[in-house]
């Protein structure tokens, strides 16, 4: 039956041939050489085991070869790596460059500017200060630092800049060591009256606007300096008793009766007014040459009245409202408590505790 089908099958296909023959010569066409081969699924399996087979060979060798690829690799990005950290420190420590390139790099790697003891003070740090400092010149100022000038200038901001970076360090130190610390709350109270009084804009948009072209800060850069400034104005409050005494010494002699003028003329510090019983003018409320807190205690009191003792950063203070002179002003009068300056404290420090800069300003 099988020989049947296959005879069968032969005839038919010798039929075909025979077809298309004649139909290739009726059209004056070439018939198809009997001895080409016929395409089939067998025919296709051979000839890809064929091609496959003559790339095995290349494939082999590349497997043998990974741990080169590997150490090529590694070799290239430790190379990198080097070049990177070598252009780094050159930039940071032979060059003082301070582009904002490098301020961010310092954001992410340690550099380290300076020691105390065993501590190392961020490079980071020490560009915060330094930036502020250049931008304001520079956008408020004008000041070209390629200048005779301004190469001076910059000079003097470099120095200013590491002797805070290491002081804060020291006054970290006393506010760890006395149990001093600024909570959240205090640095946005501090905002707060800042802003109720449009010193720095009237709205967020504009006061992020002004921390941006006066100082080059966000509002998170102005919230840190902050920090660190209500800091030391707490580590000199706590270990300055001896102000602190002065200053409830004059306001129990003020609630004993004793005339405002009197007491200012005995107490205070500020010599441009304590001639005269403290009597600093007429203020209104945007008032620049009295501090924030100064002039949010003073618009709370009536005509007459005097404050408790309110605490203005490095000195403390008792105003008194003399009287309302409308539109929004008063005549008023304060007695100022002068603390003794952060250094008497840090350079004790200083001088007990070993400090290296890794910069030369």
């Amino acid at each position: 039956m099988r020989n049947m089908k296959k005879k069968l099958k032969l005839r038919r296909t010798k039929k075909t041939r025979a077809f298309l023959k004649r139909k290739l010569e009726e059209r004056g066409e070439e018939p198809v050489p009997s001895d080409v081969p016929r395409i089939t699924n067998e025919t296709i399996a051979e000839h890809r085991e064929a091609v496959i087979g003559r790339a095995r060979k290349y494939i082999y060798p590349l497997q043998h070869s990974k741990h080169r690829i590997v150490l090529v690799s590694t070799s290239v990005l430790i190379a990198g790596v080097i070049a990177f950290f070598s252009y780094c420190t050159l930039a940071l420590y032979n060059f003082q460059n301070s582009s904002t390139f490098l301020y961010r790099i310092t954001q992410v790697i340690p550099f380290p500017v300076a020691r105390v003891n065993n501590h190392f003070i961020d490079y980071e740090n020490y560009l915060f200060e330094l930036r502020h400092y250049t931008h304001y010149y520079q956008s408020q100022l004008k000041l070209d630092f390629n200048s005779d000038s301004g190469k001076q200038q910059l000079s003097a901001f470099r120095k200013q800049a590491l002797d805070k970076v290491i002081s804060d360090e020291f006054v970290k130190e006393l506010a760890d060591k006395y149990k001093v610390s600024v909570s959240d709350r205090e640095v946005n109270d501090q905002i707060t009256i800042v802003r109720t009084q449009n010193r720095l804009g009237s709205n967020d948009k504009v006061f992020e606007d002004v921390l941006k072209d006066y100082w080059g800060w966000t509002v998170d850069d102005f919230r840190r300096s902050l920090r660190d400034q209500l800091l030391a104005q707490k580590v000199v409050m706590t270990l300055d008793q001896a102000t602190k005494a002065r200053a409830d010494n004059a306001l129990a002699e003020l609630k004993k009766g004793t005339d405002f003028a009197t007491v200012a003329k005995t107490y205070s510090d500020d010599q441009a007014t304590k001639a005269n019983g403290g009597d600093f003018g007429v203020v209104d409320r945007t008032n620049r040459d009295l501090t924030a807190q100064t002039v949010d205690a003073l618009f709370k009191l009536k005509p007459g009245e005097y404050s408790d003792i309110i605490n203005i950063g490095y000195s403390l203070e008792i105003v008194k409202n003399i009287e309302n002179s409308g539109d929004n002003k008063i005549h008023g009068a304060h007695i100022l408590f002068n603390f003794k300056d952060i250094t008497n404290y840090t350079t004790d420090l200083k001088n007990s505790q070993k400090s290296r800069a890794f910069i030369r300003v």
